[in-house]
């Protein structure tokens, strides 16, 4: 996976739907469901997991937080930080597999942040869970948005149910191209895992955490799958399901005070 993901980040940090020249020029690459959530976060300490290039760690700093971004790919840490320098804002990045954090940063946030298409690649929610809190100063929120359990149950062309929505074996699939530029040669192979909403919120749950806030939504803000239609602008569907099945989640649990 992090094979893939480095021979990821050159294409999508070149690509037309990270719309790098907007950033720079100072377009904020979060969406309105994570902004509803996060809220001021003026001052704030947040923890990035699972960051990537970092787009959205600098927006996060651009709405004046403290702000750590945290990738297991060495080739996105390194835009991350180019990035950084560019738009001259001020944000750690650390190259670690989340699991292993502890072993590389020693502090507590206000907020801990993740966002689309990051729970699919860990085996282990539990594990996942167990890091959120570890992380999160008592009182602490953690906000996420994902996409939906339900999406990941149809095969890539939406046209038949394909996978487990539970937990089952890990899947294992070689293609080409990438969800930024679906036409690129490159080839990888990905190893991910389904995992239900039980699953989700049992793991965090189980590790002191309240749930505050959980949303469903029938669209997309992202046109990232196969045969989307968009709505209204940032709102995507899959055409032939039309709005028919949740395609993100999002929620917002606080740490309980010990």
């Amino acid at each position: 996976n992090r094979d893939s993901w480095n021979k990821r980040t050159e294409i999508h940090y070149s690509s037309a739907f990270y719309d790098l020249e907007g950033f720079i020029a100072g377009k904020s690459s979060l969406q309105e469901i994570e902004l509803q959530l996060l809220g001021d976060i003026q001052n704030k300490s947040v923890l990035h997991l699972q960051c990537h290039f970092g787009q959205d760690t600098l927006s996060l700093s651009r709405m004046g937080a403290e702000v750590t971004g945290v990738d297991f790919s060495d080739a996105a840490i390194r835009k991350a930080t180019e990035l950084a320098e560019i738009v001259q804002q001020k944000a750690r990045f650390i190259c670690a597999d989340i699991y292993n954090l502890p072993a590389h940063l020693n502090e507590q946030f206000d907020i801990v942040f993740t966002s689309y298409g990051t729970i699919g690649w860990l085996p282990d929610l539990e594990k996942w869970a167990k890091i959120v809190s570890h992380f999160l100063k008592p009182g602490g929120s953690f906000v996420f948005a994902e996409f939906h359990p339900v999406v990941w149950m149809f095969d890539n062309n939406f046209t038949q149910i394909q996978y487990n929505y539970f937990k089952d074996n890990a899947i294992i699939e070689t293609e080409t191209g990438t969800y930024a530029d679906k036409e690129s040669e490159m080839e990888r192979t990905d190893i991910t895992w389904n995992h239900s909403l039980h699953e989700v919120l049992g793991s965090l749950l189980s590790e002191k955490l309240s749930l505050q806030t959980f949303q469903e939504f029938p669209y997309s803000p992202y046109n990232c799958l196969s045969g989307m239609q968009e709505l209204s602008p940032g709102r995507f569907i899959i055409e032939k399901l039309g709005a028919k099945i949740p395609l993100v989640y999002a929620l917002k649990m606080n740490k309980i005070n010990a």
